[in-house]
């Protein structure tokens, strides 16, 4: 990727619309463009930050034997009235549209009825369970509020799986599993060490706690009560000594922090499965209700969690597992002999599948370096008359100094901490 043929530019203010830092920084860097509050566009390479958390998520959805499918947008009105989820006065944050024949159909803001309903199709033996099924999609929901850029929108990106399952147990398994997905996932995106399991409330669903994934940051909306030795957590919406002996926490132990929630996992019962008739036949011929859970990662909102927690002063700073491109390649000056060792090294990069934004602009060193620093980049290579024919300048977006390399050097060393 060149960047004189990208049709994004970098802004050097911040939009005067935008207060949160993750979408000032965001767009500044030419990663998204705001289309309207709480809906935002990805460009070329916000794409691909969300495209390499979508990966993730994705190995670690299909490791735990999820199979992945993409569910419609529109949705039926009768399957949510079978649920009771279909008025306003119960879900407050539709999108409703109508047919010209005058049908309302919901636009979609979470799957559980319409896959439900589908797999009536499909389950009805006991040989049939269990079984994961998940999607990832965009998600719409008439938030009263979206002032907090990626973090909270009405249309964004969500993977959203469900779990079926014969008996409690066979669900308990389950819900453990991909829990223990959760937090390789967060693991990989470099916010394992500040993203603690918190205990929730499992609201209409179950009488048993939901549990969320709760990130650490001074700008998030939630209150959470955290032991940092057992590496868990509790929401202050269920803050009780009864809930705290049940978790075996003790309030000692605790710290008060304020926190993102990255992510839900939740006990369902069998109150959607039953509500639309999907049971199985158990091994005597009887008929048996579907436990089920459900887990959600809010793919678009960890785009803003990780441009809030890993920038600085000068820009965004993205872990090497999601960042856009791994090297960030500067040419200074137009000389025949810099500009044809840079081609050089630019093709070797790419046959060693090292990601590359070549800044081939004819621009000042100061403008390309400050553009280097604001996309976060992992690594920024020179090549200059200075630097003479064999030498190129390393420097990593993390560090105080460069150092110099020979090209054999530079490609091993990128491979090597890739």
């Amino acid at each position: 990727m060149k960047r004189s043929q990208m049709f994004t530019k970098t802004l050097r203010d911040a939009p005067a619309d935008e207060v949160a830092r993750n979408a000032v920084l965001l767009i500044r860097a030419g990663f998204i463009s705001k289309q309207m509050a709480g809906a935002y566009a990805y460009l070329p390479l916000g794409k691909r930050v969300l495209d390499n958390i979508v990966q993730i998520i994705r190995e670690e959805m299909d490791a735990v034997g999820g199979q992945e499918l993409l569910m419609t947008t529109l949705q039926s009105r009768d399957i949510w009235e079978k649920t009771n989820r279909w008025d306003d006065a119960v879900v407050d944050n539709w999108f409703k549209t109508k047919l010209k024949n005058g049908t309302e159909l919901g636009v979609g803001l979470t799957h559980e009825e319409p896959i439900v309903d589908m797999l009536r199709l499909y389950v009805d033996s006991y040989k049939d369970l269990p079984l994961y099924v998940y999607q990832i999609a965009s998600k719409f929901r008439n938030e009263l509020r979206a002032k907090s850029g990626l973090l909270r929108g009405r249309e964004f990106m969500m993977k959203d799986m469900y779990s079926f399952a014969r008996t409690q147990s066979e669900h308990d398994e389950l819900y453990e599993k991909a829990a223990d997905a959760y937090t390789r996932v967060y693991d990989r995106l470099g916010i394992g060490d500040r993203t603690y399991r918190t205990a929730a409330d499992g609201g209409y669903f179950t009488e048993r706690f939901s549990d969320e994934y709760q990130t650490l940051s001074k700008v998030g909306e939630d209150t959470i009560y955290v032991d940092k030795t057992k590496k868990l957590a509790i929401n202050k919406e269920i803050y009780t000594d009864e809930n705290l002996a049940k978790l075996g926490l003790v309030k000692e132990d605790l710290v008060e922090e304020h926190a993102i929630e990255v992510g839900n996992i939740f006990p369902l019962e069998s109150k959607y499965s039953d509500a639309l008739d999907l049971y199985y036949t158990d091994e005597n011929g009887k008929k048996q209700s579907v436990i089920m859970g459900c887990y959600g990662i809010g793919v678009s909102r960890l785009v803003g969690v990780l441009a809030e927690l890993f920038a600085d002063d000068k820009g965004l700073v993205w872990p090497k597992a999601v960042a856009p491109a791994q090297v960030y390649l500067i040419n200074i000056g137009n000389d025949e002999n810099v500009v044809k060792n840079t081609t050089e090294l630019y093709e070797k990069l790419k046959a060693k599948n090292i990601e590359v934004v070549w800044d081939d602009r004819d621009a000042r060193p100061g403008e390309k370096f400050a553009d280097a620093d604001l996309m976060g980049i992992p690594y920024r290579v020179v090549l200059s008359e200075k630097l003479g024919s064999d030498t190129v300048e390393l420097k990593s977006r993390t560090a105080e100094n460069a150092e110099l390399l020979l090209p054999e050097q530079l490609i091993k060393k990128i491979t090597t901490n890739a």
